[in-house]
């Protein structure tokens, strides 16, 4: 039996790279969003405002998934209209296929803000988490969109019947234009200025995610585990870890990242130095760039995120995740963060979004 994928969100670094990788296996893909993904072969576009139930439920009256990823969420100013909204979203969705029963299996993709707190209270005193994370932690007793979109997945999944998984990635390094929280793409875009103007590519976080271990998610690894689950009775109804599987320092990341683009590499040197701060004049020289290089993006809001590398890069602890749960029922991907960013370079540069 042919299976049919509603994915949400699949214009994100998350969706696009899922949606790949669906249709190369042979499934029939349908991408939901506000302006739907146009660059992927074989993908179906559905285009609907995700709050709106009325508008919703029409945009999907000849869509009958097996499966449903939810990959997209909405930043608003404060987590009050974070959960209001991202937890709106998802209940949304859901009703409007409720009626179709068709769908089997729902997967929701969060992060280690999960483990780590909301943007209000992100990695914050009181609040650390004991790491490697590991998925049997309790949440938090904090306000968090996530918990709120798991709430209203596990309400579906109750009232409608079908299976489910909850899927935690770090950081994901993937190539997505207009995504809100994007550290790939942003550094890169960071070191290409450097190499125009003679900057040195000067790290902007704290002393220990300099010196301590980390780990990020290449989107491709994070896209094979959402099939995997999917596909994995075994699976389902459990929530997962996801990420490379290899662990690094920034200080020994750094440097290599530098000698990609050929610039002079700046370590930790005592202070925070925020990407939003150094790149805040930077639109101008940005656009100038795209003229001079024939770039494809000349809005470098639309490329770099810098607020949420920030957040990253500027964490008080070490942060890295246990892959135990779904290596011991049988997820076994496993990618070289190293070659995950020059990868995402490579294909930034080929597709002319970087000079």
């Amino acid at each position: 039996m042919q299976k049919t994928a509603l994915i949400v969100g699949a214009s994100g670094i998350g969706g696009s790279n899922l949606a790949t990788e669906l249709i190369s296996n042979g499934w029939v893909v349908y991408g939901l969003a506000r302006n739907p993904h146009q660059g992927i072969s074989g993908l179906l576009p559905v285009a609907a405002d995700l709050l709106d139930p009325a508008i919703l439920k029409i945009a999907l009256a000849n869509v009958a998934p097996s499966h449903v990823f939810i990959t997209a969420w909405m930043r608003q100013e404060t987590e009050a209209d974070n959960i209001r909204v991202n937890g709106a979203m998802v209940r949304n969705v859901l009703a409007a296929l409720a009626l179709k029963k068709s769908v089997h299996h729902v997967a929701l993709v969060t992060g280690l803000k999960h483990y780590l707190g909301p943007f209000e209270a992100y990695a914050s005193a009181g609040t650390l988490p004991e790491t490697p994370l590991r998925e049997e932690q309790p949440r938090l007793p904090v306000e968090n969109f996530y918990y709120e979109q798991e709430d209203e997945l596990f309400t579906a999944a109750a009232r409608d019947g079908f299976s489910w998984t909850v899927h935690r990635p770090h950081t994901i390094i993937g190539k997505a234009v207009g995504n809100a929280m994007n550290m790939g793409t942003t550094l890169a875009v960071y070191a290409s200025i450097c190499k125009e103007t003679g900057r040195p590519f000067k790290w902007p976080g704290s002393q220990t995610q300099w010196q301590g271990l980390s780990d990020v998610t290449d989107a491709h690894q994070m896209a094979k585990q959402l099939v995997w689950a999917a596909d994995t009775k075994a699976a389902h109804n459990s929530a997962f870890n996801i990420v490379n599987g290899d662990l690094f320092r920034w200080q020994w990341l750094w440097g290599r990242l530098a000698n990609w683009f050929g610039v002079e590499s700046v370590g930790f040197v005592g202070t925070i130095h925020p990407l939003e701060i150094e790149m805040a004049n930077d639109n101008a020289l940005w656009r100038e760039m795209a003229k001079q290089y024939g770039l494809a993006e000349p809005d470098l809001n639309k490329l770099a995120s810098p607020w949420h590398s920030d957040l990253d890069l500027g964490r008080p602890i070490e942060v890295m995740t246990d892959m135990a749960r779904s290596r011991k029922l049988g997820f076994t991907g496993y990618q070289v963060t190293e070659d995950s960013f020059f990868a995402l370079f490579s294909q930034l540069r080929a597709e002319r979004l970087i000079p």
